[in-house]
Formats: structure tokens, C-alpha cells, sequence
């Protein structure tokens, strides 16, 4: 938590180049003012800082990189911003942050606009400090969800829809969906694990969400946001193309619990079979294929070959 204050207070600092006062700093972080002195040495380790007239300031290198917005581009997203703002269930303190980065770098060509859209950052941060203990459990579930769909983790959810009490899903887009009288809540679709189904999540009916320590990976030919309105779910699913040896038939049977395609099998010389299929891409399927034990044997691809193993190897670790 303290060094996402310290970067909170660089972003604050920079945006405010005539300098804050530490109260006003510490009003802004929601902290206690005799804290801000810690949160000043530590930056200071990092970036020039000095105070003049009891304001703390950011010295201005030349070399600070600035991404430059035409006129136009700059009006178009300070409306944007205000209706994100307004569109937004509750006010979320990143949406804040980015917004003053952008703002801080239309304040040479676009003066007025950066001073509006500052405003407006000012404006989510009151109202997420006046919502702060309903919001910051959102902001928190949001935040778990992110760092979910950017690891390709699986995720288990709490929620307070009916059927969704428990579940796990892989999240597969984080986004605005159409609500009941023109609402837009931000939601979490993705596929519910064990099956073809892929399911949307309010998020501010989200109670807790926790990170699985299992991988998923998003199918490449799925595009929910493309979907027709009548439509309830989608037939996509990650799925991996297997090529196992089998020393028996009997071993696939270990598959069943497990969705997968129609298995084609071929005969060896040998008497060994060898059976291609597609396979969910899950902790579940490496179980299974742990089940059969030398009963099969992976032949490709090459890339889940070395997945497994390696899974193996991790197994073997804790018994070292």
C-alpha cells in the first residue's frame, strides 16, 4: 500500500507543477498529513523533489516524454472522459489517475482542456473518498479481475446472482454491457469452467473474487462483443489439439469428466493406439492425464508436452 501511495503522489505532484501543500496533499491520498513526509523522502529517492513556500514540487526535466492530442482529439476525449465518468457505477481512482496523465500533457497546446479534464479527475476522486468503503470493496474485486485476465488465471467468484453464488470462470473480457433502464454496468464475461458456457458477471454484484493458481488461454476465434443481441451464450471454448499414445482403449475413458471432440483412433502395429481429439485446456485435463499414468503418452503438441512435464516437475519439487 505505501508504494502505491508514493506513486499516487508523483502522479499528483506532476500534475499540479505549481506545487500542493502537505495538507492538502494529505487530503487528496485520504492519509493522516504526518505521514506525508515519509511519502515525500521516499519519492524523493527516485525523482527531484523540492519545497518552496511550503509547496512540495516536481523539478521538470526537458526530457519528459509527452504524448501531444490534436484539438480536436483533445475535446473528443474530454467529453469521452465525462461520460465514462457518469457511466461508471462506482468512481474508480485508476480512472482518476489516467486521466490526470493525459491532462498533464495537453497543458502546453490545450490549456483549457487539460484544466477541464483535471476537474474532472478532482471530481471521481471526492466521489470516491464520499462511496469509499461500498467502492473500495468494487474497486478491489475490479482490480482482482484485472490481474486475473492479464495472468490468464482462473478465477473463483462469489456472487449474489442467482446460480452464480460460487463459480469459476476464466475471464475472457472486462467491459460495459446494456443493463435495465439504460444502465451500463462494467461486467466480467468469460467461460464457466467445466463446460461450452461463457457467462456475464456484474461486477458490482460481486462479493469476493479469488485467484486460482490454474491457467487458461482465450480462444483466438471468439468475439463475444460481436454477438447478436438474442443470443445467450457462445460455442467456443479453449480447447488443445491432442495426440496421445495409448497402451489401452480403456485409458481414455479417464477423459470422460473432462470436455472434449469426437476421439479418432488408430491402430499400431504394435498394439498400442494412437488417439487424436480436442481437449478443454484446464488443470482438469493434466489430472486426467495424470490418471492414465503409463497408460498414455503425450505425442503433441510439443508446447502442452512441455507444459506438462513441467507441471510434473513442480509436483515432484514438493516431495524433494
Amino acid at each position: 500500500m505505501k508504494g502505491e501511495r508514493v506513486a499516487q503522489l508523483e502522479l499528483l505532484l506532476r500534475s499540479h507543477p505549481e506545487g500542493l501543500r502537505r495538507a492538502e496533499i494529505a487530503r487528496r491520498l485520504g492519509v493522516h498529513r504526518s505521514t506525508i513526509s515519509r511519502y515525500v523522502e521516499d519519492l524523493s529517492e527516485h525523482i527531484d523533489i523540492y519545497e518552496e513556500n511550503n509547496l512540495i514540487k516536481i523539478k521538470q526535466k526537458d526530457t519528459d516524454e509527452s504524448v501531444a492530442l490534436s484539438v480536436y482529439e483533445s475535446i473528443a476525449f474530454n467529453m469521452s472522459a465525462e461520460m465514462l465518468a457518469q457511466s461508471t457505477e462506482f468512481q474508480n481512482p485508476h480512472l482518476a489517475s489516467g486521466l490526470r496523465k493525459i491532462a498533464m500533457n495537453m497543458r502546453s497546446y490545450a490549456p483549457s482542456v487539460s484544466e477541464n479534464i483535471l476537474l474532472l479527475a478532482e471530481k471521481i476522486e471526492q466521489e470516491a473518498r464520499s462511496s469509499k468503503e461500498e467502492g473500495s470493496n468494487y474497486n478491489k474485486i475490479f482490480e482482482v479481475l484485472v490481474d486475473a485476465w492479464i495472468s490468464g488465471r482462473i478465477v473463483r467468484v462469489n456472487s449474489s446472482e442467482e446460480g452464480k453464488e460460487e463459480i469459476e470462470i476464466s475471464p475472457y473480457f472486462i467491459g460495459f454491457r446494456e443493463g435495465e433502464a439504460g444502465r451500463r454496468p462494467i461486467t466480467v464475461t468469460g467461460r464457466l469452467r467445466h463446460t461450452k458456457e461463457i457467462i456475464t458477471i456484474d461486477i458490482t454484484k460481486i462479493n469476493s473474487a479469488i485467484i486460482l493458481d490454474e491457467t487458461y488461454t482465450i480462444p483466438d476465434n471468439l468475439k463475444p462483443f460481436n454477438m447478436a443481441k438474442n443470443e445467450k451464450s457462445y460455442d467456443a471454448i479453449d480447447m488443445v489439439p491432442l495426440k496421445l499414445k495409448l497402451k489401452e482403449k480403456s485409458a481414455f475413458n479417464s477423459f470422460n469428466e473432462v470436455v472434449h471432440g469426437t476421439p479418432e483412433f488408430i491402430k499400431q502395429e504394435d498394439g498400442t493406439l494412437i488417439v487424436s481429439f480436442e481437449a478443454e485446456n484446464s488443470i482438469d485435463l493434466m489430472m486426467h492425464l495424470f490418471q492414465c499414468g503409463r497408460a498414455a503418452e503425450i505425442i503433441s503438441p510439443a508446447s502442452y508436452k512441455n507444459k506438462y512435464l513441467s507441471y510434473l516437475k513442480d509436483v515432484l519439487e514438493i516431495y524433494k
